[in-house]
Order: C-alpha cells, then structure tokens, then sequence
C-alpha cells in the first residue's frame, strides 16, 4: 500500500522544485533590494498613505503587522498591512511591497474582475482546502469512489483559487511600478530593481499553481489506479 501511494509522489518533484527555487529566489531578491535605498527617503509607510490618499482610499488604514513578506490587504476590514521589514524601510524593496498592496486595494476600489471573484470563492475554497484530502481518502478506504471525485471536485476548487491569483497579482505588480514611475518615487535604476522584487514574488504565485495542479493531477491518478 505504502509504494501504491508513494509512487504517484513523482509527480509533484517538478513543482516542488520550482516552488523551492521561487521561495529562494524571493528571498535572496528582497534581501539584496533591502539594502539598496530610494532616493527620494520615503518609507515604505510613507509611500503607501501617499498612494491610497491620491487613489481617494482614505478610510484605508495602514497597521503593522509582525512578520517578513507577510504584508497584505484585506478587503473586509480595509485595512493594508505592511510587515515589520517593509513598514518603516525605504529601501526600494520595501516602497515596491507597499505599492504592490496598494495595487491590491485600487483593484477593489475599481471591482477588478479577477480579485472579486476570487474573493467570492474564498469560503468555498476554504472548505475544500480543509476537507477535499479527508474526504478523497476515506472514499479510497472505504472503496466509495464517489467520495474519491467529491474530493477530487473540492480540491479543483483550490485549483481554480490559484489559477484566478495569478492575474490578480501580475495587475497589483503592474499597477504598482506604473505609479511609483509616473510619481517619481522611484527614479532611474530604482524602478527595475523593485521590478525585479515583485517579479520574484510573482513566481511564488505561480510556482503554488503549479503545485496545486500536480496535487490534483495526482488525485486523480490515485483515484484512477483505486479503481482498477
């Protein structure tokens, strides 16, 4: 039973590869732009409380949160929370993290497609994440194979919830360099080195696609092999 199932675990080294290598890479990219600091002296803060008053978001609050790249906004309670890293640096790591979570409160502001939607889906995504892998497993243990799809179908649920971060999070980057370049926050050099800090921490995101994609491509193996 053991290399019944560890077999199909040749599946995911690709993926996991990748999502060791994105997690390295993001790292390695945001400690070196830490230490290279804009001209212009704006915190990171600073230049997040900038862009949301000019974006008309001033009910916005902006909270410090414990942590490293744990930075983020949260659409229910409004509030954009920087991480003790990014929150009071000007390093030109730090203002692109900031702008980027700017980005992110300008998509809800404009009903961007792609974040609305994901966010509608975040509850059932939520129960899929928590209760596809039991559900899979029980239906092979008790030989129900129609337990095996459910899970199969509430797993592609997470599936769908990767697929759909991944334009949310490429239009946040985008957003943020066009209006840290139009601004002049960032001049120069300083542009393509934060650039290449939300480049990196792009392919986290889709690094945990393909992650999610060979986990289902691997359910549905083990579902097949089951029922033979």
């Amino acid at each position: 039973m053991y290399g019944y199932f560890d077999s199909t675990m040749i599946v995911l080294i690709p993926a996991l590869l990748i999502s060791f290598w994105a997690q390295t890479k993001i790292t390695a990219t945001f400690k070196r732009y830490s230490k290279v600091y804009s001209t212009k002296g704006y915190s990171a803060s600073e230049v997040a409380r900038m862009l949301l008053d000019e974006s008309g978001l001033y009910d916005i609050n902006i909270e410090r949160v414990a942590g490293n790249l744990t930075d983020h906004y949260d659409p229910r309670n409004r509030v954009l929370r920087l991480s003790d890293t990014v929150y009071n640096s000007t390093s030109v790591a730090s203002i692109g993290v900031a702008a980027h979570e700017v980005g992110h409160a300008i998509q809800h502001k404009e009903s961007y497609g792609p974040l609305i939607f994901r966010n509608t889906i975040v509850p059932a995504v939520n129960i899929g994440s928590n209760f596809s892998w039991i559900l899979f497993f029980l239906g092979i243990i008790l030989g129900k194979p129609s337990l095996t799809t459910f899970g199969i179908l509430l797993f592609s649920g997470v599936v769908l919830f990767q697929l759909v971060t991944l334009p949310v999070e490429f239009d946040a980057s985008s957003r943020a360099l066009r209006i840290l370049k139009d601004r002049s926050i960032l001049v120069n050099d300083e542009i393509t080195s934060a650039k290449k800090v939300l480049n990196a921490a792009g392919m986290t995101y889709v690094a945990a696609t393909l992650v999610a994609l060979s986990q289902l491509f691997r359910l549905i193996l083990l579902s097949n092999r089951n029922r033979d």
